[in-house]
């Protein structure tokens, strides 16, 4: 194995070409002598273009030598956007965004980088942001240095999300965490810990996995594990003086059973060598002979302490901490990532969503607001009248169904489609913008639609995608907007202002008009407030909503690809998509192969009349009759669709089969095409006239 040694020389970090030694801001300083490298931790992790693909033992901490040289050669070619040398190895993980910077120059350029999963970087523009609900209250201070502080959310002031009067100085959280470390870090005004430490982790805080600074002290506690070691009785009968303590026998030194804080030889006070209780006088005296309520044994704070520390790592062996590790995560597909979210949800414990009377969203948000809810557990829909007694089927239909309620939901307004967030203060009291955001998440993760009715606006305002969009008038809808924007002459414009003064004036917008050209000014002016400025918390409760199992991190980090999913409409199902969807499986039998070929052809052959319009069910009909959904998940179907065969005895009354639980299709093999089309026209109406009941 290759020896780590923290550098004492002045050496320059291969990465980011500075000697500084500052572990709480650049991490460990590691030198590989044998290889000559020298680079601080944080640089490596943060570096865009490595990965640990070692063994922790390996490399410098998982990451290999090759690879690291590899990165060298990658950001050579690379300018940093703040000291504009080359050699710029991080990148803001916006992929449509370009800045590129040393570690070291994007502290200085102010850009955030989060410790945890795939450890993404931020520049200004992209980077995450804190809201402040309510007014600061007195005194207005850093909660850890006492220095005064302007209660104004930046990049250099944070807020505790749990409580309303603390506020730090990032410098100063920063130390407080590097010292006190993942299990003694917490807001120092509430004690919060988790809530806490989870945003001041968005926030670009870096937490160490380890023991607070002073528990690492040697001997830190040594005096603590000192017992009193002294005979107070009125006459010490032991030569060797009262503060010796044999192991055993007469002049064995026996403490207060109460105080401990007392001690008397066994000779010096008659106590019998089988005895063990005894108490001083003091203690006697208080508790007059009565049982005493005190415990038998109450723990040190240190005993305590090191209770709380073992339980700690022994939960932390079990997780996979994303702060030590940086594993390499390949381009993906929407579906692929929504999969891999998916590993979260645990089939042995369930959710209980009961349906009644159609009140889907009802249904939803009863079920979210559950106190033991859970969003890694299943969800078990019971829905009433349902043809289908499977879980699957039941879960697929409700997730439809309610992705069309939260479309017509009061937080949203717009055409069809194409939908805004709507500022709505009752929805805002009630926090409804962030049970929706939930909802969404969970039905994208849980086997949902395509969201597909988010307005470009709203999908650009939440994850800065597209990264040139540019707000427009028809992002607001109906609004006196619209005589300002068609107006053509400098008349026009102002007659269009005086029309429109009183919704001008509310958005603080409302100004004198000298020229033609204030327009553009005064547009973009109006857009910002009214899809931006106003919707702030709604857009920030919102967005934490869609936090739920990390799928708004995920999306943030692969807009271009989320963007179909949440924005376009669904693609009509064609004969081919179709076709290609289901997997036909065989007999290995000659004679039935040839049957099952030819009831193939009779399956291509309805699915193209049913596209053409000449069948009484719809291609969607079909799919749901196959699977109990109308449109074909964003995650994807799970197991892949299956299509099977089987010989009927009688094929008259031979009808098609399905397993939506397995997506699985089972086709009777019957003589004629017309056979054939009959049974499964039959089999989906029936299914049709189910539903419509």
């Amino acid at each position: 194995d290759v020896a780590l040694h923290m550098t004492s020389a002045p050496l320059i970090c291969v990465l980011c070409k500075r000697r500084d030694n500052c572990p709480d801001k650049y991490g460990e300083k590691i030198t590989l002598k044998e290889h000559q490298i020298t680079v601080h931790y944080f640089c490596l992790l943060m570096s865009s273009g490595i990965f640990q693909r070692g063994e922790d033992h390996e490399g410098i901490h998982g990451f290999l030598v090759d690879d690291i040289r590899k990165e060298i050669r990658r950001s050579a070619r690379l300018r940093c956007m703040g000291c504009k040398k080359t050699g710029a190895s991080v990148g803001c993980s916006i992929k449509s965004c370009r800045q590129m910077v040393h570690l070291p120059c994007g502290i200085e350029r102010e850009f955030i980088f989060q410790f945890t999963d795939l450890f993404p970087s931020f520049c200004r523009k992209h980077r995450p942001t804190q809201t402040c609900s309510t007014s600061p209250t007195l005194p207005l201070c850093c909660s850890i240095c006492l220095e005064p502080i302007e209660p104004v959310l930046s990049y250099s002031v944070l807020k505790c999300p749990a409580c309303h009067g603390s506020w730090f100085h990032r410098n100063c959280v920063q130390f407080q965490a590097h010292s006190a470390a993942m299990f003694f870090f917490k807001c120092t005004l509430c004690n919060n810990k988790d809530q806490f430490q989870q945003e001041m982790l968005r926030m670009g805080i870096h937490i160490p996995e380890r023991d607070a600074s002073w528990e690492l002290e040697e001997n830190a506690y040594g005096d603590l594990l000192q017992v009193y070691q002294h005979c107070d009785a009125v006459k010490c009968c032991c030569d060797k003086g009262r503060s010796y303590s044999a192991q055993s026998g007469g002049y064995e030194i026996v403490r207060c059973k109460f105080c401990g804080s007392h001690g008397t030889h066994r000779k010096c006070s008659s106590i019998k060598l089988y005895e063990t209780n005894w108490s001083c006088s003091d203690c006697k005296a208080a508790a007059e002979g009565a049982v005493s309520p005190l415990p038998n044994h109450v723990k040190s704070p240190l005993a305590e302490r090191q209770e709380k520390k073992r339980l700690f790592k022994r939960c932390l062996s079990n997780l996979h901490s994303s702060l030590i590790s940086k594993r390499r995560c390949l381009d993906a597909s929407p579906t692929e990532i929504l999969m891999d979210l998916a590993t979260q949800i645990t089939p042995q414990q369930t959710t209980a969503v009961l349906l009644q009377n159609e009140e889907v969203l009802e249904a939803a948000l009863q079920a979210l607001r559950q106190t033991d809810f859970n969003p890694c557990h299943t969800l078990s829909v019971n829905l009433v009248r349902s043809k289908w007694s499977e879980k699957v089927a039941n879960q697929r239909r409700f997730l439809s169904r309610l992705l069309q309620s939260l479309q017509n939901s009061s937080i949203f307004e717009g055409p069809d489609g194409t939908k805004n967030l709507a500022l709505n203060s009752q929805a805002l009291r009630d926090d409804l913008y962030y049970e929706t955001g939930s909802l969404l998440a969970l039905s994208l993760v849980h086997g949902g639609p395509p969201v597909a009715f988010f307005s470009p606006a709203l999908y650009h305002t939440l994850f800065h995608y597209p990264p040139d969009y540019k707000l427009t008038v028809e992002d607001l809808g109906d609004t006196p907007l619209f005589q300002i924007a068609e107006s053509r002459s400098l008349s026009e414009l102002k007659k269009a202002v005086r029309a429109a003064s009183e919704y001008l004036h509310v958005a603080g917008c409302l100004r004198r008009i000298d020229k033609l050209a204030d327009k553009s000014m005064l547009l973009e002016d109006i857009l910002n407030f009214y899809l931006i400025i106003r919707m702030q918390l709604p857009l920030q409760r919102f967005r934490e909503g869609l936090r739920t199992l990390g799928v708004f991190e995920r999306v943030q980090a692969c807009p271009e690809g989320f963007y179909s999913v949440f924005c376009d409409p669904v693609e009509r199902m064609t004969a081919e998509a179709m076709f290609s969807l289901f997997t036909p499986q065989f007999s290995a039998e000659g004679e039935k192969k040839t049957k099952e070929d030819k009831t193939l052809i009779f399956w291509k052959h309805y699915l193209n009349e049913c596209e053409d319009g000449q069948c009484a069910a719809s291609l969607e009909d079909i799919l749901m009759f196959a699977t109990a959904a109308d449109v074909i998940p964003a995650i994807g179907f799970n197991p892949a669709p299956l299509l099977s065969f089987f010989t009927p005895l009688d094929s008259s009354c031979a009808f098609p089969q399905s397993h939506p639980e397995a997506n699985h299709l089972i086709l009777p093999v019957l003589p004629s095409y017309e056979l054939f089309k009959k049974h499964l026209e039959y089999a989906v109406g029936q299914l049709s006239v189910m539903q419509a009941i």
